[in-house]
C-alpha cells in the first residue's frame, strides 16, 4: 500500500471550520471523546477542498467578529451547496444565518454573556434529550434578528429569542451558546445529536484503531531505515518511543541529551526506565557544563531560550551524526502544534493545513538543513488527552502518562536571571519537596502543574539566631483542564506549612518562601 493510500485512510469524519474562536480545538476534543474523528481547518477553506474530503459534518466554530462589518470572516458560501450537514456555533450561526439570507445586529437588549437557562421549544433532532431549563454558556454580543426562509425556531433564552435554530431539510442548524464548554450541561448530548444522529458518524476513533493505523503507517514509510528519536521523558516523546519500539524494534534509537536543566534524579531514572527496564535503545549524552556555560551573564528569558535551542541543534547534529546515519528524525508533535503553526493551503492528500513551521519548545525545530531527516510524526492528528490514552495502551506507567508538563529549557526558565549551578541545586532541592508532598498529600492527579521558581533577589532572614540573606522560593500550584486558562490551586494551609518549613530548612541558600496566587489570564504558568 502506498503512503499516499495510507494517508486517505483516515479521513475526517466532521471538519471544524474556525473562525478564530478560543474553543475551536475543544470542540474537536469533544468530538473525538464521542469516538469520531475530527479536524480543524481554517475558515475560509475552499468548498472544493471539502468536497474532496467528504467528511460527513461541519461545525463552523466561534469567533470574536461581528458577520455584518465589512472584512468579518465568512466561509466560502458554496458550503451551503455540499449537501452536508451543518451546525453553526456562536458567531458560526450568525455566519449561516448572514449568508444565508437573515439578518445578525448587535443584540437589542444586552449582550449575553455566562451561565442561561434554555428553554426548548422544539425538542427534535438537535434537541432531543436536551432538557428545558438545562444551563448552556452563553458569550456573544450580537444576536439573529430574522431567520432565513424555512428555518425555525428550536430554543431560546430570556435575552435571545433564537437560541437555537433549524432548516431540518437541509440538516442545516445553529446554537447561540456553546456546547462544547463544561458550563453547558446537555451540551455532549447535543453534540452526539449532531454527530451520531444528523451526520450518521460511527464511533470509531479509538486508541486500538489509532495504535493499529499508526504502526502500519510507520513501517510502510520507514522500511528497513533507522529512525532517531530526542528523547525528553515527557508524556509525548515517551508515548512516541513505545509505538516505534512496537512499530521497528531496534531500527529505533533514542537520544536523551542531559542539558542540566532536568529537574532532580530525572537524568538517572529516564535511563534506568527507559534501556534497563523496557530495554529501548537510549544514547546518554551528557552535555550539562556545555549549556550551563552558554547561559553565563544571560538575563532576559527569549535569550535564555534561543541559547538553549540553538545549542539543543548543535549537540543533536554532532551526537547523530557520530551514531548514525539515519533517514528519520521521529518528533512527538501534536494536533494543537499543527494547528498553531499551520499554512493557509490543503494538503489533498490529508486534508490537513500544511505546517509551515514547528514550535521550537515542542520539537527539534531549525535542525540544519545537510542533516536530510524525513520526519515520522505519527502523534501530530493526536490531542495531549488522546496521547495519554495511547501511552496506557502501549504499556506506559502512570508515572509517566500523568507527568506534570514540563518546559523544554527546564529549569532554567525557573530561575529568574542568571542561571548557575547553585541555583540549579538550590531550585531542584526546592522542586523536589514540592512535588513530593503534592504527591504525599494524594493531590498530584488533581494538580494540572506544581514546581518551585527562584527569584534573583535576597532578602534578610534569621536562622539559629543567625542573619541570613537568602533567596526566595515562589510555590506555583495551577489547575488546567488543558493549559491553555488556568486557575492557582487552593492548597491546605498546612500543607502549604509542610512545604514552607521543609524548603527553608533543608535546601542551603534559602530563607522565605511566597505562593503565586495568579491565574491565567492574566499571568502565565510559567514566570518566563
Amino acid at each position: 500500500m502506498s503512503n499516499s493510500q495510507l494517508e486517505n485512510q483516515r479521513t475526517p469524519a466532521i471538519v471544524i471550520l474556525d473562525f478564530g474562536s478560543q474553543y475551536s480545538e475543544l470542540i474537536a476534543r469533544r468530538i473525538r471523546e464521542i469516538e469520531v474523528y475530527s479536524l480543524v481547518l481554517s475558515y475560509d477553506t475552499p468548498a472544493d477542498d471539502l468536497r474532496k474530503l467528504a467528511p460527513k459534518g461541519i461545525l463552523l466554530s466561534g469567533g470574536p467578529g461581528s458577520v455584518y462589518e465589512q472584512g468579518a470572516p465568512l466561509s466560502d458560501p458554496e458550503i451551503w451547496n455540499l449537501n452536508i450537514p451543518v451546525l453553526g456555533i456562536c458567531y458560526g450561526m450568525q455566519v449561516m444565518v448572514h449568508q444565508l439570507g437573515g439578518s445578525v445586529t448587535p443584540a437589542m437588549g444586552k449582550a449575553e454573556y455566562g451561565k442561561a437557562p434554555l428553554v426548548v421549544d422544539n425538542p427534535t433532532t438537535l434537541l432531543t434529550n436536551v432538557e428545558s431549563g438545562s444551563t448552556m454558556w452563553m458569550s456573544h454580543g450580537d444576536s439573529v434578528r430574522n431567520l432565513p426562509l424555512g428555518f425555525i425556531r428550536l430554543a431560546h433564552t430570556s435575552n435571545t429569542a433564537e437560541a437555537a435554530i433549524a432548516l431540518h431539510n437541509s440538516h442545516f442548524y445553529g446554537v447561540q451558546f456553546h456546547p462544547e464548554v463544561v458550563h453547558s450541561t446537555h451540551g455532549m448530548v447535543m453534540l452526539r445529536n449532531f454527530v451520531h444522529t444528523i451526520c450518521s458518524c460511527q464511533p470509531d476513533w479509538t486508541t486500538k484503531t489509532f495504535i493499529n493505523e499508526a504502526i502500519t503507517k510507520v513501517r510502510n514509510q520507514v522500511g528497513t531505515k533507522k529512525v532517531l528519536l530526542a528523547l525528553s521523558g515527557g508524556v509525548d516523546s515517551s508515548t512516541l518511543a513505545f509505538l516505534l519500539q512496537k512499530a521497528i524494534g531496534n531500527q529505533l534509537t533514542c537520544m536523551f541529551i542531559d542539558q542540566g536543566f532536568m529537574r532532580k534524579g530525572e537524568p538517572e531514572f529516564l535511563m534506568e526506565f527507559f534501556d534497563k527496564k523496557f530495554k529501548i535503545n537510549v544514547q546518554y549524552i551528557n552535555a550539562r557544563k556545555r549549556f550551563v556555560s552558554k547561559l553565563e551573564g544571560v538575563i532576559d528569558p527569549e535569550e535564555k531560550r534561543k541559547i538553549i535551542g540553538t545549542e539543543f541543534i548543535r549537540v543533536f547534529e554532532e551526537e547523530s551524526i557520530r551514531l548514525g546515519p539515519f533517514d528519520y528524525l521521529a518528533q512527538g508533535t501534536l494536533y494543537p502544534d499543527v494547528i498553531e503553526s499551520s499554512g493557509t493551503n490543503i494538503d489533498p492528500k490529508t486534508g490537513e493545513r500544511i505546517a509551515v513551521k514547528i514550535k521550537s519548545h515542542h520539537n527539534v525545530g531549525g535542525l540544519p538543513k545537510d542533516l536530510q531527516f524525513k520526519l515520522v510524526e505519527p502523534l501530530r492528528r493526536l490531542f495531549k488527552d488522546e496521547v495519554r490514552k495511547v501511552g496506557r495502551s502501549l504499556g506506559l506507567p502512570e508515572e509517566i502518562v500523568q507527568r506534570h508538563p514540563f518546559p523544554g529549557p527546564g529549569l532554567a526558565i525557573r530561575i529568574l536571571g542568571e542561571v548557575t549551578d547553585e541555583k540549579l541545586n538550590c531550585l531542584r532541592d526546592a522542586d523536589l519537596i514540592v512535588r513530593e508532598e503534592i504527591t504525599r498529600a494524594g493531590l498530584y492527579h488533581d494538580i494540572w502543574q506544581a514546581f518551585a521558581v527562584l527569584l534573583p533577589v535576597r532578602s534578610v532572614g534569621v536562622m539559629g539566631d543567625k542573619r541570613t540573606y537568602a533567596w526566595p522560593i515562589v510555590i506555583r500550584c495551577v489547575s488546567s483542564e488543558d493549559g491553555m486558562t488556568a486557575d492557582w490551586s487552593r492548597l491546605p494551609s498546612s500543607l502549604l506549612e509542610t512545604m514552607s518549613n521543609r524548603i527553608v530548612n533543608e535546601v542551603d541558600g534559602v530563607n522565605r518562601v511566597v505562593l503565586d496566587i495568579t491565574s491565567k489570564p492574566p499571568g502565565t504558568i510559567e514566570w518566563e
